[in-house]
């Protein structure tokens, strides 16, 4: 493919004080945002979940390779075989294979090998990243995979927010597993699991999750 320029297809520009009050508007949004590991069982259409990836496929990507691939599973017996292999990851985990500093910081989360949410919640998605493409046959390299995939991450995180549902970054190591589960090819390596609903009438999250730090210390100016 070559370079061909088109007119920019949309303006979303503002007006200074509109702009300040859109984006203060969305950050006080995002910051009612939680890591939910307790969720209803309540059915979430698939057209819900559609649109949330449809968001996290317009992602910025390195040379627009677009480099991730999305599975949603809504299937019960899928749904257990993936928690089955998951808290065995788990359990070897918190038996000490993550090490004692990790299991210490891990200690306010108040997490542990049981993972009830990987089967309760509606939907999980598991999001896959394409280490490399395969086009014809051939094999093409992709750029910034990571940092691509990351932001896919970010913007589905947001879209699931925005649609009044919670979610839960869980990311059990190994999980080759998946690939044969999800019937993906080996070009693609699972990075994440999110389950998707609705916050469980008894719902908690952590106290030390709404320790944010303060702008000045994640920002410099210049």
């Amino acid at each position: 493919m070559t370079y061909e320029p088109v007119p920019l297809p949309d303006r979303v520009q503002l007006s200074p004080d509109a702009s300040l009050e859109s984006v203060r508007a969305f950050r006080d949004h995002m910051r009612r945002r939680h890591s939910v590991r307790d969720f209803s069982d309540a059915p979430v259409s698939r057209a819900v979940i559609e649109a949330c990836i449809e968001t996290a496929g317009s992602a910025p990507s390195g040379a627009n390779q677009q480099p991730w691939h999305f599975v949603a599973i809504g299937d019960p017996a899928m749904k257990a075989r993936i928690r089955e292999a998951a808290e065995e990851e788990e359990r070897a985990f918190y038996a000490g294979g993550g090490g004692d500093a990790w299991l210490a910081a891990l200690e306010p989360v108040g997490t542990g090998p049981e993972k009830p949410h990987l089967t309760i919640a509606p939907w999980l998605i598991v999001v896959f990243a394409q280490r490399y493409g395969v086009r014809d046959g051939e094999r093409h390299k992709h750029y910034y995979v990571p940092e691509s995939v990351g932001i896919a991450c970010g913007l589905l995180i947001a879209a699931i927010h925005h649609a009044g549902l919670v979610t839960l970054t869980h990311t059990p190591n190994p999980m080759k597993f998946l690939n044969e589960l999800c019937e993906r090819p080996e070009n693609e390596k699972p990075v994440m699991i999110l389950p998707v609903g609705l916050p469980a009438d008894e719902a908690h999250v952590p106290a030390i999750a709404k320790v944010k730090k303060p702008l000045d210390e994640i920002l410099s100016v210049f």
